[in-house]
């Protein structure tokens, strides 16, 4: 085992990456195939002094050290920059070596991308007793995110003792807690550039924040966009940070064109204040308006067992009292607080090839997301941690995922259960069996958890109403016949429910049942006769109630959803992601005409196959969206969620008792004043349809499938197995 100490001092002539004739570079660092050191970014310079200093474990001296360079370009992938190797087997030990790289590029062999220095010195690993004596070298490094020290951290630390263990937990807590919370909504873009042919555009902006990233809807062919989107983004740092902004324009079949960055610093605004922002963006014309909010982040915690904030009687009784009914109206975001205890797992997969794994346990709840330490070696892990949520969303679903964590690579899938809040019973112990990475089958395992949920109920009724929270980057969508087919089946199902009971209906004018028909027709009469505009959401307030009480049970409707989906393996799906062009996608054209005229032809045949897939994932996304809506109506009714159902009633109730007492032109005119004064009053507010916010809540047949929590088979429990010690 040997120390390395690395000096990064400066770099000389770095490549051009940015349009203004410079670069953002940083410096990546990696043994083995894992990074073990990242740099700071120094913007706008191509002879950057970085002067940064870390400190390295290498276990084999035969793997080379790889250094490289890239370029900060605020979006999901920064430019490559060049790259440069260093044999570790030719360095002396206790000898400081100042070291030259030449930075390359095996794509462009013959270009100049500058040079790097550096200073390194080899040393052998000081033993445990030393390092506990020297306590300070363990904050040797520095301008490196928390992940990365931890990493290096765990590099360094024998993995078999309890305290060491403890010691990573602290630094879990320490870097992942946040302080408080930024709330960004996006209304619009003014006067942006064209970048299409036409003279528009199709722009997007994108956030960053420290590691957090995210992604604002298209607005296709405009220089004007309104997004009005809202997000909330995590603030780790006492002064906030900087928030990066970048406005992109849409491209199909090749990489997006870039149109204008900006930035805010987040410790110049005050808390607890809306700022209404107007940024001229850098290097292009035209503005983006935004509304930023800082607020503080009160029930945010990971704790032991021992210390959580709801078994202390006098702080459960403020929490209480805090999302009491009486405080509905007092700061309406705020909606109430989630308390998991994560305590154990039993009978985990073995990830590792000694037969054992290094679990750890992530929680998310929308974006937020917590974890508790590894325990080395052990199929049967005891985390007893408590962590703590603030809840803005009822109807928000706990991710709770099982990983391996791995020295060498990315950790190892192990299981995953999801957990809506409103299923939760408070105080109850409950192991969870542990499924799939799609939630469609079974995984290895149980994870115990006691979950608490305070909330109130006002305040989860009136966000039920508006925009659910987005997650910060979404995926690309997948071109998957399994998934078409899947959907397709779905949008059938509810098309043959409706037409079965126009079978009904027809059959009552057919006269095949002579007592049927008479009684529809008495029915006919007297409600065409008597029928009243409030009689319509009297009806269907009389359909909840009627399946309230006589609704099917619910092994007869799983079965149903059961055997729509049983045709469909995810294990089996190959998906293929919608093809981007790399760099050189467009290929190097011969010096003759042919070799134009083929480059051509394979151009078009790569627009044609875009536009292929783009229609595909479009018609996935309208039927998996037509049969979301449809299941969702259903759901309601058949009392998947009752606190929905509930809210239903109410709202079918209000509507009953206005149309019987109110004329409907009043009711017309109070509608139609307010759409129209809706923009007057309020310029910058965010549209939402409160029908389609609603629906949002209610989970889908497919939602329901994953929700379901799978039964533990007493058999294979770990603690049945063990055998008694010998007497």
């Amino acid at each position: 085992m040997f120390k390395l100490e690395v000096e990064l001092k400066r770099g000389h002539n770095l490549a051009i990456r940015d349009r203004g004739g410079s670069s953002d570079p940083y410096v990546k660092i990696k043994l083995g195939g894992k990074e073990v050191y990242r740099s700071r970014t120094i913007n706008r310079n191509l002879n950057p002094v970085w002067d940064e200093k870390t400190t390295i474990l290498v276990e084999s001296l035969s793997e080379p050290l790889m250094v490289k360079v890239f370029d900060y370009d605020f979006a999901l992938h920064d430019d490559f920059m060049g790259a440069a190797m260093l044999q570790l087997d030719t360095l002396e030990l206790h000898r400081m070596v100042p070291v030259t790289l030449v930075l390359r590029d095996s794509r462009c062999p013959d270009e100049d991308l500058g040079t790097l220095e550096l200073s390194v010195t080899l040393k052998p690993k000081d033993s445990p007793e030393e390092e506990r004596r020297e306590p300070a070298t363990r904050t040797t490094y520095r301008l490196k995110p928390y992940v990365d020290r931890t990493m290096l951290l765990r590099r360094s630390w024998r993995r078999t003792s309890k305290q060491q263990a403890q010691r990573l937990a602290d630094l879990h807590k320490k870097s992942r807690l946040w302080r408080g919370i930024a709330n960004i909504a996006l209304i619009e873009g003014r006067n942006l550039i064209p970048m299409d042919s036409n003279g528009l555009s199709d722009p997007y902006v994108k956030f960053r924040l420290g590691q957090q990233k995210y992604r604002s809807k298209t607005v296709s062919k405009t220089l004007c966009p309104q997004w009005r989107e809202q997000f909330d983004l995590h603030l780790y740092e006492e002064t906030g940070g900087v928030l990066e902004l970048t406005v992109w324009d849409r491209d199909t079949g090749r990489k997006d064109d870039f149109i204008g960055r900006c930035q805010v610093d987040l410790s110049t605004l005050a808390k607890e204040h809306t700022h209404q922002l107007e940024l001229p963006l850098q290097e292009s014309q035209g503005t983006v308006v935004l509304l930023v909010t800082l607020t503080a982040s009160s029930h945010v915690s990971i704790t032991d067992l021992s210390g959580t904030p709801l078994d202390d009687p006098q702080e459960r009784l403020e929490i209480q009292k805090r999302y009491s009914l009486r405080k509905s109206f007092s700061n309406v975001k705020d909606v109430g607080i989630v308390q998991v205890k994560v305590t154990r797992a039993e009978g985990l997969m073995a990830a590792d090839v000694t037969g054992k794994s290094d679990p750890f346990c992530v929680l998310e709840l929308n974006n937020d997301r917590l974890q508790t330490h590894t325990v080395y070696k052990s199929l049967n892990p005891e985390w007893n941690k408590a962590f703590t949520f603030n809840v803005k969303d009822v109807h928000a679903v706990l991710d709770v995922s099982v990983f391996d964590e791995d020295r060498d690579r990315s950790a190892d899938f192990l299981g995953r259960v999801v957990i809506p809040l409103l299923s939760v019973r408070n105080g109850e112990i409950k192991g969870y069996v542990l499924k799939n990475k799609e939630l469609t089958g079974p995984s290895k395992g149980t994870i115990y958890l006691e979950i608490d949920v305070i909330y109130n109920t006002v305040k989860a009724a009136l966000r039920t109403l508006v925009p659910a929270e987005r997650k910060y980057i979404e995926g690309d969508p997948k071109v998957s016949k399994n998934l078409l087919q899947q959907n397709f089946l779905r949008v059938k199902r509810c098309v043959m429910v409706l037409l079965s009971y126009g079978a009904y209906i027809n059959s009552c004018f057919q006269w095949e049942s002579t007592q049927r028909s008479v009684v529809s027709f008495m029915v006919f009469v007297l409600v065409v006769w008597n029928f009243q505009l409030f009689m319509l959401p009297l009806s269907l307030l009389l359909l909840l109630v009627w399946n309230y009480f006589f609704s099917p049970s619910w092994d007869t409707a799983d079965a149903a959803m059961d055997a729509v989906f049983q045709n469909v393996d995810e294990d089996e799906d190959k998906e293929v992601r919608r093809p981007r062009r790399s760099r050189g996608a467009a290929g190097v054209a011969g010096s003759d005409g042919s070799g134009s005229a083929q480059d051509s032809e394979h151009r078009s045949f790569m627009d044609r196959l875009h536009a292929i897939q783009e229609v595909f994932v479009s018609v996935q996304g309208a039927l998996d969206q037509a049969a979301s809506h449809g299941e969702r109506i259903k759901n309601t009714f058949n009392w998947t969620v009752p606190f929905l159902s509930l809210l239903a009633i109410v709202a079918f109730s209000s509507a009953t008792l206005l149309l019987y007492f109110i004329p409907l032109r009043y009711l017309v005119l109070a509608w139609g004043v307010n759409k129209f004064t809706k923009k007057l009053r309020n310029p910058y507010r965010i549209d939402n349809n409160e029908l389609l916010d609603f629906l949002s809540r209610v989970p889908s047949d497919i939602q329901v499938m994953q929700y379901r929590q799978l039964k533990m088979d007493p058999g294979q429990s770990p603690i049945k197995r063990r055998r008694p010690p010998p007497s």
